[in-house]
């Protein structure tokens, strides 16, 4: 089996329709989907953005 790790570059507001337009065109078994949560500091304290989703794919190769 082999792997294959995609990146999908994503914001709060459109984050599941990416994700889930991205997975459903997936031809192999999603494995993991792992967020980049950086550090964000706003007016009223700090928080958390996720700037992009790795996205670990296993291919079946015959």
């Amino acid at each position: 089996m082999k792997y294959q790790v995609h990146k999908l570059e994503v914001n709060s507001d459109t984050m599941q329709e990416k994700l889930d337009q991205f997975l459903n065109r997936l031809g192999g078994e999603v494995v993991s989907i792992i967020p980049n949560v950086k550090p964000s500091l706003m007016i009223l304290g700090g928080t958390a953005k996720v700037d992009f989703l790795l996205i670990v794919e296993r291919i079946r190769i015959d």
